[in-house]
């Protein structure tokens, strides 16, 4: 006996209580068992599938659409045959989504407006120039959205690599030792010759007497350097106070550097100079 198509013998379904049927074959299955016929109270809903050939992303897609599909002149558009076509596809939307029609609807109402005023006899402005085309509005935003879509068609087209991720090249050698250059007196004498000059800029001829304190300042300095990682060298001296606090400044950073209570450091040859508190361990 020729099995079924779950594999069955007819003889064994017989056994199990299924109609003897011997000339015909399932239809369907249903909860895995041969469906031999089609139930007689069977109701299938009128919508239950509907099929859209066409999707749009807003009126002015759908309106744009009907007029390239039958290659209307889009600075003359026949408002007519454009709007019965549009409303045509709206009566479709407005019985599955009313939400989503209501866009479109606005837009039905726009085209039925535009057609009444051309409808109507031009009138001229004050300066006795005719009136502007009624059509001339919508034909605007139909030709941007139109440039604003086939930019986007354009952009759609470009590779993936490059527009929407890159790829990741890291190229790492444990072998390399970056050594950053060590301060030699040259730049220091250096930087301390571009402070001398900036302070020459400033100074007043003023003639005063006053007494500086090499370890107040270094205090100032450590207070500066504190909480920070580097403080850029020239950023130390106060040039708007003239060349005595500046030297005495200088002479503080050195003492301090001469105590182990700061480092001068330099990422590479002619690069600016910075100063940051010592590394005390714990």
């Amino acid at each position: 006996m020729a099995p079924d198509e779950g594999g069955l013998p007819l003889s064994e379904l017989d056994e199990q209580g299924m109609p003897q049927v011997v000339d015909h074959v399932a239809v369907a299955r249903l909860y895995g068992e041969p469906l031999f016929a089609l139930p007689t109270d069977l109701y299938i809903p009128p919508d239950a599938l509907e099929v859209f050939l066409e999707t749009f992303e807003g009126p002015l897609d759908l309106l744009l659409y009907l007029i390239r599909k039958q290659n209307f002149n889009i600075l003359d558009i026949p408002l007519a045959d454009v709007t019965r076509q549009y409303l045509t596809y709206v009566d479709q939307i407005r019985k599955t989504n009313l939400e989503l029609a209501s866009d479109y609807l606005l837009m039905a109402a726009m085209l039925i407006e535009i057609k009444s005023r051309m409808l109507l006899p031009p009138k001229k402005t004050d300066e006795g120039e005719e009136a502007e085309d009624p059509r001339s509005e919508l034909v605007r935003r139909l030709i941007e959205y139109e440039q604003m879509k086939l930019a986007a068609a354009k952009l759609d087209q470009l590779p993936l690599l490059g527009r929407d991720f890159l790829r990741v090249q890291v190229h790492n050698d444990p072998t390399t030792h970056v050594r950053h250059p060590d301060v030699s007196l040259v730049d220091l004498r250096e930087a301390w010759m571009e402070i001398l000059r900036r302070a020459r800029l400033t100074t007043h001829h003023t003639i005063t007497r006053e007494e500086l304190s090499v370890r107040e300042f270094m205090s100032q300095v450590l207070r500066t350097l504190q909480g920070k990682r580097f403080v850029e060298f020239e950023d130390l001296f106060d040039t708007s106070r003239g060349s005595p606090v500046i030297v005495v400044t200088f002479i503080a950073m050195l003492e301090l550097a001469r105590e182990r209570l700061l480092e001068i450091t330099q990422a590479e040859a002619f690069a600016p100079i910075y100063v940051r508190l010592a590394y005390q361990p714990a």
